[in-house]
């Protein structure tokens, strides 16, 4: 009867150190927490939420602590997670995300209003001030460069970067891009009041032209050309952004361009946002670097929309009267499409209820989501 009895029991405590209780640590508290104030942000403040759902479940399925030789993690060859997360430390989730932008972006504000294009280019001086920052404190050029393109408030960039550039930091780059896109509302408000007063505030610009579908088509075509002839290295992300453009835009091809912009985006994105979100396990994310990317990935966005907003500014002191661009949509040059444009039309309502900055802060947004991945093109092509 003992002998039974020490068999169960040893089997019991067998079976304990297999649990997650018996593997648990601190850092996968710590991280636990964070995943539910992610989903907290995403239900009760709605931040983003078809991006830090599935990001802060992620957290929460890559923080459930297990002992190794089960095929469980996102790291552990063969296993389920480490399949799907092959799409994103491969670079593959997105460009097929560029694919569903393109097919439900309309660049109408841009192409009446071609000017607009140089607000989204220097928003892009917060990837490069970052990228110059991360250096002086130690980073690779590589880790530097992947850290900078976070200023972009793009995701998907910032992931195809990180793959290319610095695989080890992807989780806490990822994680740190999706973290200040959904904070829009709330960084960059206190930025475009600081930076402007009254007057330009107040300042109203020209309705756009109507653009004829020909335009259009042109512009998706002669946009990834010339483009990608400047920056080859950008043509996974480019060429998918106007490739979907013209399924949207050519009018036959409706079937595609739904799927693009609809069913495979969705896809995706849950997919990407999940496994993301399982890549930061406390054993191999919690860092000092991981905190010091968080920072810079901070500064990064401070730094792109301070140069929009002030770019603006400059760019109207050369402007006439009834030319000049309402400085509240400088913001909206970094590609956090459409949170941004939709921050610079808050902001102008509460100056004037009846001054509408969306489809003007579009334009910027839009060449903000091009001048990303042009950036990116740029620093894969002398750091690669």
């Amino acid at each position: 009867m003992g002998t039974f009895v020490d068999f169960i029991i040893e089997n019991i405590a067998q079976f304990f150190q297999f649990t997650a209780f018996a593997n648990m640590t601190v850092g996968h508290l710590v991280m636990i927490a964070i995943g539910l104030v992610f989903i907290y942000l995403a239900i009760a403040k709605e931040f983003e939420p078809m991006l830090l759902i599935p990001i802060g479940f992620g957290i929460l399925v890559g923080n459930v602590a297990f002992a190794p030789g089960f095929k469980i993690g996102v790291y552990e060859s063969g296993s389920v997670l480490n399949y799907l997360y092959f799409g994103v430390s491969q670079g593959v989730y997105p460009p097929l995300i560029f694919l569903g932008i393109g097919a439900m972006t309309d660049f109408s504000s841009l192409i009446s209003n071609p000017k607009l294009i140089l607000i989204g280019a220097a928003a892009q001086f917060g990837i490069f001030g970052a990228y110059c920052i991360a250096l002086a404190l130690g980073f690779s050029p590589t880790e530097a460069g992947a850290i900078g393109i976070i200023g972009g408030a793009d995701g998907p960039t910032a992931i195809f970067i990180s793959s290319k550039l610095a695989p080890d930091l992807m989780g806490a780059i990822a994680v740190s891009a999706y973290s200040y896109m959904a904070l829009v509302p709330v960084i960059q408000p206190p930025i475009m009041k600081l930076l402007t007063n009254k007057r330009e505030r107040l300042i109203r610009m020209k309705p756009p032209r109507a653009v004829s579908k020909t335009e259009k088509v042109i512009f998706a075509i002669t946009g990834m050309l010339l483009t990608t002839f400047i920056v080859p290295s950008g043509m996974p992300l480019l060429g998918m952004l106007f490739f979907g453009n013209l399924l949207k835009e050519c009018g036959v091809t409706k079937r595609l361009a739904d799927t693009a912009k609809g069913p495979l985006i969705d896809i995706v994105t849950i997919l990407l946002g999940l496994t993301v979100g399982a890549s930061t396990q406390a054993t191999t994310f919690l860092t000092m670097k991981s905190v010091g990317i968080f920072f810079l990935g901070a500064l990064s966005f401070v730094i792109a929309t301070t140069m929009g907003v002030l770019f603006v500014k400059f760019l109207n002191l050369f402007l006439k009267e009834g030319n000049k661009i309402n400085p509240l949509i400088g913001n909206s040059g970094v590609s956090a499409v459409p949170d941004s444009a939709r921050i610079s039309q808050t902001i102008g309502l509460q100056y004037d209820k009846t001054n509408h900055l969306l489809m003007h802060a579009m334009g910027p947004n839009v060449a903000g989501v091009i001048g990303s991945a042009v950036a990116a093109g740029i620093l894969l092509s002398f750091l690669m």
